[in-house]
């Protein structure tokens, strides 16, 4: 419904219309039809319906898709096969014996009789035959080249300039374990270093990464692994000090120490050794030399100390004549030692390698009285019996033959090797393999001929006798750059392992070839007929 508004009669009102509207009709007159004051109204409320929002409420879409229509399909297989196979073999045939009617029983008993002292004679000349002595089967590949199966350091001992100075085999074969500090000119006395330890059997090898370490407050020049213990080992230090350890108690591996008492050495150790106790031969002792002339025995007792047991002393005026030597300087009394070697057939008899350059047979069982004024707790007795040709300088390394009592060899820093015998002075063999010095000599475990040396220029030599007496027969180049290689040893556990360490801090383990490991006929009988041969 829609409301019309009449207009106000302001026309006809006029300005009087004005003015009565200013004045709220108060001079307005009452009367019909015409309004009176202003007053407040309460009228009935309009509304005026909206036709558009109607209108766009009736307008609505509704709207729709659809995809294609989706195919589908059912399908089915079935697949069947089925094989019968069978074999049969023959039917055995029974072997036929012949029978015993159809031999001719007369023949072959004259036939037997005929040729049996004839089989009796050779069979008795088989037995008696040694051409397949020392043969073993060996059911290994063979092996034909030298290689370099494992390359170990230790990055922080590298980092410090320090040499590999000595190497040792557990006695399983499986550890390795290598001395850091230095062999050249230098104080090295308060040099910090260490001992580490590999084991090659160890699943994950990390060969940057040493099993264990210890720390060690001066330079170590020797190790040694007890013959029965694999986690034990002695070493020899610089200072003069010999300790050793428990690799296998990596927070606290000191077991005994010499310390620093009148009894110990106050030269540095240059080799250490561990013995068979006199009385119980299942409990061992290290023995120990150094270049103060002293050979002491230190036996393992409570509180983590080593004690004196035995003593000996190098005396030059003690010393046999048994050949030529040089005049020590005026006013030194003791001979340096720098290497020891004992021999496998009689446990108290040594052989010494000293800074005068010549080697010296010693014994244990010496009982002459040392002149020396060096203080001991211990008598110190005169080990010496008898001294060999000279080196033209120190000698570095010893080694005893495995397979003959009478057999040593030695190296030094003139170069040379010498292959000695007991009986005599002279060498038998003299071997000029380098211009610089050699620092190690060591006899093969397996081959009674073979032996292994480490020179200043960084090679390592393999030496066959049986080949050749003059040159080696593999040379191998342990450094780049001709560092000197100052230690090696043989495994006499895995044999065809041979590790050596070098002044690049670094130990190499070579694995040799079936000729350096597997002994050749009679090779025993030769070395008998070498050291007979030039000794008469």
């Amino acid at each position: 419904m829609a409301i019309r508004a009449q207009p106000w009669p302001l026309r006809r009102a006029g300005r009087a219309g004005v003015a009565a509207l200013a004045t709220g009709g108060a001079e307005s007159a009452k009367g019909p039809g015409r309004p009176g004051q202003l007053q407040d109204e309460t009228l009935g409320v309009a509304s005026v319906p909206s036709l558009w929002r109607g209108v766009q409420g009736i307008r609505g879409e509704t709207k729709s898709c659809q995809t294609a229509s989706i195919a589908t399909a059912e399908m089915s297989a079935q697949a069947r096969s089925h094989a019968d196979a069978q074999v049969q073999t023959e039917a055995p045939v029974p072997v036929s014996m012949l029978p015993l009617s159809r031999h001719d029983t007369p023949r072959l008993a004259a036939f037997l009789r005929r040729v049996e002292a004839m089989v009796i004679r050779e069979l008795n000349k088989n037995w008696q035959s040694h051409a397949f002595d020392s043969f073993e089967v060996n059911w290994t590949e063979q092996q034909q080249t030298v290689s370099c199966l494992h390359t170990l350091c230790y990055p922080p001992a590298q980092g410090q300039g320090l040499h590999v100075t000595s190497i040792s085999w557990n006695t399983t074969g499986s550890v390795v374990a290598c001395a850091y500090g230095r062999l050249d000119y230098g104080d090295w006395s308060m040099l910090k270093s260490f001992v580490c330890t590999w084991n090659l059997d160890r699943r994950g090898l990390n060969p940057r990464q040493p099993s264990a370490v210890v720390e060690v407050p001066s330079a170590v020049l020797c190790l040694a692994f007890h013959p029965t213990q694999p986690s034990h080992i002695a070493g020899g230090l610089y200072s003069g000090e010999v300790l050793v350890w428990d690799m296998s108690r990596p927070e606290d591996p000191l077991l005994w120490r010499t310390g620093l008492t009148d009894d110990s050495h106050t030269d540095p150790v240059y080799q250490v050794v561990w013995l068979p106790e006199p009385r119980h031969s299942h409990r061992f002792q290290v023995l120990s030399v150094a270049t103060d002339g002293k050979v002491l025995r230190w036996q393992g007792v409570g509180a983590g100390r080593l004690q004196l047991t035995e003593g000996f002393a190098l005396v030059v005026q003690q010393l046999p004549r048994s050949t030529k030597l040089k005049k020590p300087p005026r006013g030194e009394t003791e001979v340096g030692a720098t290497a020891v070697a004992f021999s496998s057939f009689d446990p108290s008899l040594f052989i010494l390698g000293t800074e005068g350059g010549f080697p010296i047979k010693c014994s244990l069982a010496a009982e002459e009285a040392a002149l020396t004024r060096m203080p001991s707790s211990v008598p110190l007795r005169a080990p010496a019996q008898f001294t060999f040709s000279p080196h033209g300088g120190p000698v570095y390394s010893v080694s005893c033959s495995p397979f003959h009592r009478n057999l040593f060899l030695s190296a030094g820093t003139d170069g040379h090797v010498h292959l000695y015998s007991m009986l005599q002075a002279q060498p038998l063999i003299s071997l000029q393999l380098s211009y610089k010095y050699l620092f190690a000599v060591r006899w093969s475990p397996v081959r009674p001929l073979v032996f292994a040396a480490a020179s200043g220029e960084g090679d390592v030599w393999l030496f066959d006798l049986q080949k050749s007496s003059q040159k080696p027969t593999v040379s191998i180049k342990q450094t780049e750059d001709g560092s000197p290689v100052y230690c090696l040893e043989f495994n006499s556990q895995q044999t065809q392992l041979l590790a050596a360490g070098d002044a690049k801090g670094t130990v190499k383990v070579w694995q040799l070839s079936t000729e350096f490991t597997e002994q050749g006929p009679r090779e025993t009988e030769d070395l008998d007929q070498l050291a007979a041969e030039v000794a008469i």
